[in-house]
């Protein structure tokens, strides 16, 4: 990325229960094999919460997306960890690995402080990963990274929208998205991860990734005209030169076109006539 030195990564991840894990913890001496382990554990989530999301302790990264975005908010590239393979070890280490490489830029996500960031520790954790410029613990404590209101090496954008928890942002990124006119979720959500990879379906997890991402991006740049940090002009000059982006993309990533098949252009109040 000579030509342009990343300033923030805008990402997302995907991930999937550990069923060997939740086997041996949930269901120890019943033999349950991985996948029945994890449906199983579903099942009694869905009849007791309502919602049959394990949770993300007992999860592994299956597909980390992300957008790279210069100092001026311009998308650089997007890309998705160890593809085609898709090795939950491999995308850990490429991502922590990668934020050092590019000098340590704000991490964009829409959620990640409860979910992403955390997934992404553990899984440092699990696979004996060391990142200690992410925990730099030699730093006062407002300074480090990890601090809940250091904006400037996480950048949540429900946090943002919510003063860091005390309103809920019913909707989501989903609703966020739909705001400004982007697609939000297409055919597949969230909760149908885990049956994906169990079809070995790896490509499609990533490709949805690969469009929560582009929804993040746009939800961000709003974002930064709400703090002051765009014009809404720009913004809109922004959202233009991405939609080129993408499609020009388009032929190589076919993802690119359904998302664009999904788009909308947000109708501005502001504009004579409207």
């Amino acid at each position: 990325m000579a030509e342009a030195a990343v300033r923030y990564l805008v990402f997302d991840v995907e991930s999937v229960a550990d069923g060997e894990l939740v086997s041996r913890l949930k269901y120890p001496d019943e033999g349950l094999s991985a996948e029945d382990a994890v449906n199983r554990f579903r099942a009694e989530l869905m009849e007791e919460k309502g919602s049959d999301f394990i949770p993300y302790t007992f999860q592994v990264p299956v597909s980390v997306a992300i957008a790279k975005l210069d100092i001026d908010f311009n998308l650089i590239d997007q890309v998705v960890l160890d593809a085609p393979q898709f090795r939950p070890p491999v995308i850990t280490d490429h991502f922590w690995r990668g934020w050092k490489a590019y000098r340590r830029p704000t991490f964009v996500t829409f959620n990640g402080r409860a979910f992403d960031i955390p997934l992404m520790e553990l899984a440092a954790f699990r696979f004996g990963l060391s990142v200690p410029d992410w925990f730099n613990l030699g730093a006062k404590s407002f300074e480090q990274s990890r601090y809940r209101y250091n904006m400037d090496s996480h950048l949540d954008l429900y946090d943002v929208l919510t003063n860091f928890g005390a309103s809920r942002f019913t909707g989501g990124l989903n609703l966020a998205a739909n705001l400004l006119g982007k697609p939000g979720k297409m055919e597949i959500e969230g909760h149908m991860v885990q049956d994906l990879y169990h079809a070995g379906q790896l490509e499609e997890i990533n490709e949805y990734c690969r469009c929560d991402v582009m929804d993040t991006y746009f939800v961000f740049l709003r974002c930064c005209v709400l703090l002051g940090k765009l014009t809404l002009e720009r913004e809109q000059e922004l959202i233009q030169q991405t939609k080129q982006w993408l499609q020009d993309r388009a032929v190589e990533t076919p993802i690119y076109q359904t998302y664009l098949d999904g788009w909308g252009d947000w109708e501005n109040p502001w504009e004579t006539g409207s």
